[in-house]
C-alpha cells in the first residue's frame, strides 16, 4: 500500500477513478494543478489530460503509518527541512587541532626562511664572545668581564659616549662582579656576611683616565677586579677596551670602605668579611697610578663658576638610599665653562669623596680654571679645572680634579648639516 500511494502522488493516472488520494478531479495527490506564483490563479494553457501540474507552494504530503512518504527530500521546503544539531559528546567539543597544526607549521616555515635569509657568520668577533651581555669570569676567577654596546640615547653632542655612560659600565661590571662570583646577598653589592651586620661599600675615592670616547654602536669589553688596599679598605680597578680592535679606551682605579648602613658611620671590615673576600684579591698595583696631590681649597672667593639650587631627584637614589656616586660626576660639570665643553673633552678626573648627599639635601657645584694665565682657555691645548661640590651649608661632598683636552674634528663630525627640526 505505501508503494500504491507513493506512485500516485507523483505519477499521472489516465483514469479519474483510480486516484488513489480520493480527492476531487484537478488534483493529483493532494497537489493543486494550478501553480499561483503572484497570489493570484494563472490557468493552464493547455487541456492536456496526461500532463502534470505542481504548485509551488505544496502541501503536505500524506502520512502512511505515521510516516511521510510521497515527497522526495528535493522538493521539500525550507520550512519542512530541519537540521537537528549533532549530539554534545566529548570528541565534537574538542577544538579544530588542524587549524592549529596548520598555524604553528606556518609559523615554523616563516621563521626558517627568515633564519635562511640571514647571513649569520659573525662580522665581528664580539659577537660570540658575550652576545647579550651577561659577562663571565676569566683569568682563573679573579677577572670579571662584560661586554656594552653604545646606544644612541647614550651619546652626547659629541656624538661619543657621555663620561656618565662609562661611569655606569664600571658599576654596572662592579655589582656583576659580586653577583657572578656568588657573593652578592640582599644589599646593593653586599656579601652575605656584610648584610649579617648591616654594612654597605662606599667609594672614597674615583680616578679616571679617558684615552678615547667610543661611539655610537661601537661594543666595549670591560673588565674589572679587587686588591686589598690597607687593612680597612679594597681597591676595585677596571679596563675598558674596543672589543673589535683591542685598543685600550678607559682606564679606572677606585678605593672602597664599609660603613654601617644604619649609623652611617664607617667600620672596619670583620675578618668574617675578609674570609669572604679575600680569595678574590688579585696581587697587582693600581692600573691608574695613585695621584697623591692636595686637591687646594675652594670656596666662593676662589671659584670662577657657580651653579647653585641642585637637590637629588628620587631617581638619583640607589637602594642604600644615597645618592649614587655616577650622579656627583653630572653635577661637578654642571658649573664647567660652556666654551671648555665646547672645545674639549674630558681626558681625566680625580674624585674624592667626602660625605654622603640625601634626598633632601641643596646642593653647590663650584668650579676654578687653574690655568688663568691663557688669555683664551677655549684655545689651549690642556686644561686643568678644580671642583668642589657642596651642600648650600658648607659641607663638602666631593672634591675633584679634571683635566681637559681639545676635540678631535674626526670625532665631532658636523651637527650643521642636519635640518634643525631634525636633529
Amino acid at each position: 500500500m505505501v508503494a500504491t500511494a507513493a506512485t500516485c502522488a507523483f505519477l499521472p493516472v489516465p483514469s479519474p477513478s483510480s486516484d488513489c488520494s480520493g480527492k476531487a478531479p484537478g488534483k493529483i495527490g493532494g497537489i493543486p494543478a494550478s501553480v499561483d506564483a503572484r497570489s493570484t490563479s494563472a490557468k493552464s494553457k493547455s487541456s492536456s489530460a496526461g500532463r502534470l501540474q505542481v504548485k509551488a507552494s505544496a502541501q503536505a504530503p500524506p502520512k502512511v503509518n505515521g510516516t511521510k512518504v510521497g515527497v522526495m527530500d528535493g522538493f521539500k521546503t525550507d520550512d519542512e527541512v530541519s537540521v537537528s544539531p549533532p549530539p554534545r559528546t566529548f570528541i565534537n567539543q574538542l577544538p579544530d587541532w588542524s587549524m592549529l597544526l596548520a598555524a604553528i607549521t606556518t609559523i615554523f616555515l616563516a621563521a626558517e626562511k627568515q633564519w635562511m635569509m640571514l647571513d649569520w657568520k659573525p662580522k665581528r668577533p664580539d659577537m660570540l664572545v658575550d652576545p647579550f651581555g651577561l659577562g663571565r669570569i676569566v683569568q682563573d676567577g679573579l677577572v670579571f668581564r662584560q661586554n656594552f654596546s653604545i646606544r644612541s640615547y647614550e651619546i652626547g653632542a659629541d656624538r661619543t659616549a657621555s663620561v656618565e655612560t662609562m661611569m655606569n659600565h664600571l658599576q654596572e661590571t662592579a655589582l656583576n662582579h659580586v653577583k657572578h662570583a656568588g657573593l652578592l646577598a640582599d644589599g646593593f653589592g653586599s656579601t652575605p656576611e656584610m648584610c649579617k651586620r648591616n654594612l654597605i661599600w662606599v667609594v672614597t675615592k674615583m680616578q679616571v683616565v679617558v684615552d678615547r670616547y667610543p661611539t655610537w654602536g661601537d661594543v666595549v669589553q670591560v673588565d674589572t677586579w679587587v686588591a686589598a688596599s690597607g687593612k680597612n679598605g679594597m681597591r676595585r680597578d677596571w679596563l675598558v677596551r674596543d672589543s673589535n680592535t683591542g685598543e685600550i679606551l678607559t682606564r679606572a682605579s677606585s678605593l672602597w670602605v664599609m660603613m654601617n648602613k644604619a649609623t652611617r658611620r664607617l667600620s672596619k671590615i670583620p675578618d668574617e668579611v675578609r674570609d669572604e673576600i679575600a680569595g678574590y684579591f688579585v696581587d697587582s698595583p693600581p692600573i691608574v697610578d695613585d695621584d697623591t696631590r692636595k686637591l687646594p681649597k675652594l670656596d666662593d672667593t676662589t671659584a670662577d663658576y657657580v651653579h647653585s639650587g641642585l637637590t637629588p631627584r628620587w631617581s638619583d637614589l640607589d637602594v642604600n638610599q644615597h645618592v649614587n656616586n655616577v650622579k656627583y660626576v653630572g653635577w661637578i660639570l654642571e658649573s664647567a665653562p660652556l666654551p671648555i665643553l665646547e672645545t674639549h673633552e674630558l681626558a681625566s678626573m680625580t674624585l674624592e669623596y667626602r660625605r654622603e648627599c640625601m634626598r633632601d639635601s641643596v646642593l653647590q657645584s663650584l668650579t676654578s680654571v687653574m690655568d688663568k694665565g691663557d688669555a683664551d682657555v677655549a684655545k689651549s691645548s690642556i686644561v686643568q679645572c678644580q671642583h668642589l661640590l657642596r651642600l648650600e651649608g658648607g659641607g663638602e661632598i666631593v672634591k675633584g680634579r679634571t683635566k681637559w683636552r681639545p676635540k678631535y674634528p674626526d670625532r665631532i663630525g658636523s651637527l650643521g648639516q642636519f635640518p634643525a627640526e631634525s636633529a
